[in-house]
């Protein structure tokens, strides 16, 4: 749940929004909305924030023609929607309101997809400099979770509870909320956090008991991570001060994963300040892994090919490391999962791979 100061000021600017729509009308203005311009032409690397961020060009939203008038009128019954939903306290997924514009009284309103509604809420979320979360907006459940010795505070509508992120949990750990910033940290022992691409590899680590022995809290970020997964590792690094490593399968997709966690997505660039850690390491299979361990692999396909090409002039992975690494990949023309670890004993990955990893790395 988010507080009452955070849904005020989310009412406030939505309707500040309506207004604005209002005031145009009044004037004799062609109503219109500008928002930056959401292509990867428009997403610079930011050199001293170190994350993704819009560019300077814009994009309007005008009623000067059918299309965009449609799309004004969508806005502004989405901005009544939405404030009602604050002012009652509830919530709806992203999905829920997709399928809601069927009831709303001018067809005109209503979503032709459920990518256009996200697409909606994303614009207002830029224009509005207010989160989605502060809107009571959410996806559908990602189930991406915690476990290590992490005490936390979660506010729910049944009040506030106290959880012990190993003690009070199952094997399956504690669930991230859609809404990270309901949550407050009240004590840990923690050492680093490891946030970990697959389900199976999360498994093993607190199977073998990884989270224990080395005072780890273990992030599933379940593929992909999730906004609220990115959340949650940058407030564990900025307000703990504790070190992030992000440990994925050896190949482009999952390099993209730890670059998402590092430095943000250009899906969600407005929003890199809040989601993005800079100061995450990798920790994952490493093209020379492949050739030490004697890993078991699939051949790259040609869109690996392309992808890890395109890493190379990607600001993101310009440094030493990734430009040996990856061409080192491209000569090998092979990729590794976390799992091929196994290839050398179920321990393996706990006893030697990520201990002698992280030593290395001064993070154990």
């Amino acid at each position: 749940m988010s507080t009452k100061q955070d849904d005020e000021l989310a009412q406030e600017r939505l309707v500040e929004l309506a207004a604005e729509f209002y005031d145009q009308f009044a004037s004799g203005e062609v109503p219109h909305m500008d928002i930056p311009t959401r292509t990867k032409s428009n997403i610079v690397f930011d050199e001293d924030s170190k994350v993704w961020v819009y560019g300077d060009r814009t994009s309007t939203r005008s009623a000067n023609s059918v299309r965009g008038a449609r799309k004004l009128l969508k806005a502004a019954y989405a901005i009544e929607f939405l404030v009602n939903q604050l002012e009652e306290s509830r919530s709806s997924t992203l999905r829920e309101l997709y399928y809601l514009s069927e009831s709303w009284d001018n067809e005109e309103a209503q979503f032709n997809s459920q990518d256009e509604s996200n697409q909606l809420i994303e614009d207002l979320e830029i224009v509005s400099k207010v989160t989605r979360e502060d809107f009571h907006m959410r996806p559908e459940e990602s189930g991406a979770t915690l476990m290590g010795p992490l005490e936390l505070r979660e506010q729910t509508r049944r009040g506030e509870r106290e959880i012990h992120c190993q003690k009070d949990v199952g094997e399956g750990g504690y669930q991230i909320p859609n809404n990270p910033d309901t949550i407050d940290f009240l004590d840990h022992t923690i050492d680093f956090v490891l946030c970990v691409e697959t389900g199976g590899m999360r498994d093993r680590l607190v199977e073998n008991g990884f989270d224990e022995e080395y005072n780890c809290l273990v992030v599933h970020l379940k593929g992909q991570p999730a906004r609220a997964t990115r959340r949650i590792t940058k407030r564990l690094h900025d307000e703990l001060d504790l070190p992030v490593v992000v440990f994925t399968d050896g190949d482009p997709w999952s390099y993209r994963i730890y670059g998402s966690v590092a430095y943000g997505s250009i899906k969600s660039a407005h929003l890199s300040e809040y989601l993005a850690t800079p100061e995450a390491r990798f920790v994952g299979i490493q093209p020379e892994d492949i050739v030490e361990y004697d890993l078991p692999t699939d051949p790259l396909a040609d869109s690996d090919v392309n992808a890890l090409e395109s890493e190379l002039e990607d600001p993101r992975f310009q440094t030493d490391y990734w430009t040996e690494q990856i061409e080192l990949q491209l000569d090998l023309e092979k990729k590794a999962e976390q799992q091929a670890l196994a290839s050398r004993g179920l321990d393996f990955v706990t006893d030697t791979y990520l201990p002698e990893r992280l030593s290395s790395m001064d993070v154990v």
